[in-house]
């Protein structure tokens, strides 16, 4: 059960950039190092240097029983996946998800990626579709957030999206959440249409965004280490995550190095600072 927080002030948004800032380098920094040969164990200590090289902790080694800076997951195992020391492979589907906390402030996201494979173009081919029809959606799911009345918008705006890409599914029981000063509070944010409109969206309101989709059906299951959630069919599964803020003047998305102007600009969106 998550805490609930009330809407943040102009100030604890101001304060909550550098934590996004921190979370999007740390990232950034994994996505470069991504190749085949790289180990997820390698991968989480890069992101934690650097974290702590900017004055925060990696969140999500403050989560009771989890001791690792990223979630790594690898094909079929969709979210939650413990780093370790399985080189990565040719043609892996590789799921990066991380977050910093800076002076009490926290910030959450994630990405997907397929590594190159000459000697299989149509697995590469299957996975990267998947991989960016999860992307789509995140930043529909953003879009919808910037002109949304109530916050269950943002799921449907996700279904539709995952709909028109393809014969993917959006995985049942997870979802996306508030963030602030714990990582995970209230709001939950739904990745498809639900009864009922949500909590109103107005300026202080700041989500984590999450879209987890799947090539199969939408089933999934808890591996041994009681983390990894993998689907029950062994399809490939993607995620994406970003951190947004909703201000008086529009919304920021704190985790994107340009606020998420790339991202929005198919859907007509700009992103407006956090004054």
């Amino acid at each position: 059960m998550f805490r609930r927080h009330p809407l943040k002030s102009p100030a604890e948004l101001r304060a909550m950039i550098p934590a996004g800032e921190a979370t999007a380098a740390a990232l950034a920094l994994v996505r470069e190092r991504l190749a085949v040969g790289a180990t997820p164990l390698e991968l989480d200590a890069a992101a934690e240097a650097l974290i702590r090289e900017r004055g925060g902790r990696p969140n999500f080694a403050l989560v009771p029983g989890y001791g690792h800076t990223l979630c790594v997951s690898v094909g079929s195992d969709v979210v939650h996946g413990i780093p370790g020391d399985r080189a990565l492979a040719p043609g892996d589907l590789v799921s990066v998800d991380g977050g910093a906390e800076i002076d009490g402030w926290n910030g959450d996201a994630a990405f997907t990626v397929v590594l190159p494979d000459p000697g299989r173009p149509e697995v590469v081919r299957a996975r990267q579709a998947l991989a960016d029809a999860t992307e789509r959606a995140l930043w529909a799911g953003i879009a919808r957030l910037a002109t949304a009345r109530h916050l269950n918008e943002v799921g449907e705006a996700i279904e539709a999206s995952v709909e028109a890409s393809g014969p993917y599914s959006i995985i049942e029981g997870y979802g996306g959440h508030g963030i602030g000063r714990e990582m995970h509070e209230e709001p939950t944010v739904y990745n498809h249409a639900v009864r009922g409109r949500g909590p109103r969206v107005q300026p202080g309101l700041v989500v984590a965004i999450e879209p987890m989709v799947v090539a199969g059906g939408p089933d999934t299951f808890v591996r041994d280490d009681g983390w990894t959630v993998a689907t029950s069919d062994g399809a490939d599964g993607a995620h994406f995550e970003h951190s947004v803020a909703v201000h008086r003047d529009g919304i920021w998305v704190l985790t994107a190095p340009d606020g998420g102007a790339a991202g929005l600009a198919p859907f007509g969106v700009a992103p407006v600072p956090i004054p």
